[in-house]
């Protein structure tokens, strides 16, 4: 008969050999035995929280901390089971009481440095990181994260050097030449960025962050054809379905019950998302529609908390990997389920993977095909996605919601004084969107602008502007096509939405980035009394301008070719007449468009869900499909296609 410590030890051997069946089973057997083995409680913690049972872990270690509270490793494992269940402020909680039993305890700060990052205050976690540094000079995953915090601070340079001190000690690290490559994207060094994260898919063909990043990216280069962008969306798919089990679905087959819709996003709170997705919630049809929230939100506020309190039921998912978040789904019944991010960051993709509701949609988030068979659907309108013309870009079939894919709540904002050309004597050009959007050739047709106007003046605001090298580099574009930096006002972001929205005053008439239009900063602009012209192109990502400004009936700012664009611009900002009338005129007519119209809306989208809904029920008695988008191992999947 082996002792207590005897089968510690060889739980303790099992488990490290990856025996977990075996180790949790003798480890339940020695708290039988000893109920008060502290250790034993603990391990057997570590090791539900590595099969994916935070709950169960916390509730293990809680016990070994009762019986130890002098162990600094016991609060740290608790923070780690704290941070999977997404559960922030206990993580760092739990860290913090380890670091007070062991100050140098440098894992436990390392692990404080993420949750200080996830929290989204950067300048602490970089404090955090570089303290472990004293401690750990070389290691690589603290100068990666250190490099990651740096790039939130808008340390770009500083970033980057970081995160390639992080692979000359370890080269194969995903997760710093990931890294790697977002930083080159934030310098605008765009074609670097794609190369990097083709290089980080060539040593590891799974990393999903890396192959959605180079999507995004690729999404803002003006030298990308539609089709080719199609075909690397479509490879990302072919590679995530292939890994994951797609069950049959239990779901009841009645077309006109209520319905349970899920909604799943990283970005309920305060952000673009939350603008076009509140309206929706309060004024979603609550008979019909039973709202169930999936939230990867991390920083939840006010907006995250006016969500929750319009759905039937949330979910706080931060920390649960994509097969127990498929699960979840699963186990809630969720009918249609609805991603809100396509391959933007924090991104649920590998989810929808799995297929854990039978019909999925992807909306509002990204500007093109997911590539995804399993996603059935994707909410656009015919200006985006022309019928015929866009369909074969995308693996999802097109639901155009008429007339518009949008429903905007505008924010509180300043009374609108005049257009600035009428003091100023000169006409002020602008843009506030993303600077990546501003690749090189909408840089080449603003300067063209710039000299066909040669008393205006251009502004451009960024989160990236306020990064010194980055503001160099922009001039030096301009320069390059003969523009003077006199001519240019570069500023950073503004935190403080009511500040943001002020800027507009400065404004005579905003310039929309092509391929990749602004959505957002449009609708702000336009509610701030600001005109957009726009270059309506060949994919999506180019015509939301042209949409957004069709449901405010000025056709007449949008442009078919480069040519059309500079006239447009021109012409108007020569009217200042023109110029003061739309002045005084959008934010009116934005609150009598279909765009700001929720309860409209809402019916458009919910009567697009119903017959998604009822196509699936009628693929009950219907021979499956073979072949073509959506078509996959499930047998479910592909008969939500129109026939």
């Amino acid at each position: 008969m082996p002792t207590v410590a005897e089968a510690f030890h060889t739980a303790l051997a099992w488990h490290e050999a990856g025996r977990l069946t075996e180790a949790e089973a003798l480890y339940e057997r020695i708290l039988e035995v000893a109920p008060d083995h502290a250790g034993c409680w603990h391990r057997l913690g570590g090791l539900a929280l590595q099969t994916g049972r935070p709950e169960r872990a916390i509730a293990l270690i809680g016990q070994a901390m009762a019986l130890d509270d002098r162990e600094p490793v016991y609060p740290n494992t608790l923070g780690n089971a704290w941070f999977a269940r997404g559960r922030l402020d206990e993580a760092a909680a739990a860290y913090r009481q380890a670091l007070a039993l062991k100050p140098d305890y440098a894992g436990a700060r390392y692990n404080l440095g993420n949750v200080l990052q996830a929290q989204g205050r950067p300048a602490a976690a970089v404090a955090a990181f570089e303290q472990v540094l004293a401690v750990w000079p070389d290691h690589a995953g603290t100068l990666n994260n250190l490099g990651a915090a740096l790039l939130d601070l808008g340390q770009f340079d500083q970033a980057v050097a970081r995160v390639r001190q992080a692979l000359a000690r370890q080269p194969d690290l995903v997760e710093a030449l990931t890294t790697l490559g977002k930083g080159l994207q934030e310098l605008g060094r765009l074609d670097e960025a794609v190369a990097q994260y083709r290089r980080v898919l060539r040593r590891h063909p799974d990393a999903a962050e890396a192959h959605s990043n180079l999507l995004m990216t690729l999404n803002y280069l003006a030298d990308c054809p539609a089709a080719q962008l199609t075909a690397e969306h479509r490879r990302f798919g072919a590679r995530m379905s292939r890994t994951c089990e797609r069950p049959p679905h239990a779901n009841s087959r009645e077309p006109e019950r209520r319905l349970k819709v899920g909604y799943v996003s990283g970005d309920f709170r305060d952000h673009v998302v939350g603008r076009f997705v509140e309206p929706l919630f309060e004024a979603h049809d609550r008979s019909r529609i039973a709202v169930h929230g999936y939230s990867d939100t991390r920083r939840p506020d006010a907006v995250t908390r006016r969500l929750r309190d319009q759905a039937a039921a949330w979910r706080d998912t931060a920390g649960l990997d994509s097969q127990a978040l498929a699960g979840q789904i699963r186990a809630d019944g969720i009918d249609i389920l609805v991603d809100l991010a396509g391959h933007s960051a924090f991104n649920r993709l590998p989810v929808f993977a799995r297929k854990p509701a039978p019909v999925q949609v992807t909306w509002l988030g990204y500007p093109a095909t997911t590539g995804l068979a399993e996603i059935d659907y994707r909410l656009v309108d015919a200006v985006t996605d022309p019928v015929g013309i866009a369909d074969p870009l995308a693996c999802e079939t097109l639901v155009r919601l008429e007339p518009g894919f949008l429903c905007y709540r505008a924010p509180a904002a300043p009374e609108l004084g005049p257009p600035p050309v009428l003091a100023n004597g000169f006409v002020t050009f602008g843009s506030f969107n993303n600077l990546n959007k501003t690749n090189g050739a909408v840089i080449a047709l603003w300067a063209a602008l710039l000299h066909r106007v040669p008393a205006a003046r251009l502004w451009l605001k960024s989160r990236q502007l306020s990064c010194d090298s980055v503001r160099r580099a922009l001039a030096d574009a301009f320069a390059g096509h003969g523009i003077g930096g006199e001519r240019l006002s570069l500023s950073g972001w503004t935190a403080a939405t009511a500040d943001h929205l002020d800027t507009y005053r400065h404004l005579d008439l905003a310039l929309d980035p092509f391929p990749y239009n602004g959505t957002t900063t449009t609708c702000e602009a336009l509610w701030m009394g600001v005109p957009v012209v726009t270059l309506a192109g060949d994919r999506h990502a180019a015509r939301v301008g042209a949409s957004l400004l069709g449901q405010l009936g000025l056709g007449e700012l949008v442009a078919g070719d480069r040519a059309g664009y500079l006239d447009i611009a021109a012409t108007l900002a020569g009217d200042p007449g023109r110029l003061a009338r739309l002045r005084a005129d959008l934010r009116d007519r934005m609150r009598a468009a279909p765009l700001c119209d929720a309860a409209g809306f809402a019916g458009r989208i919910e009567a697009a869900y119903r017959e998604m809904w009822r196509r699936w029920c009628r693929a009950a008695t219907s021979p499956p499909r073979s072949g073509g988008p959506g078509s996959g191992a499930n047998p479910d999947q592909g008969d939500t296609k129109p026939p």
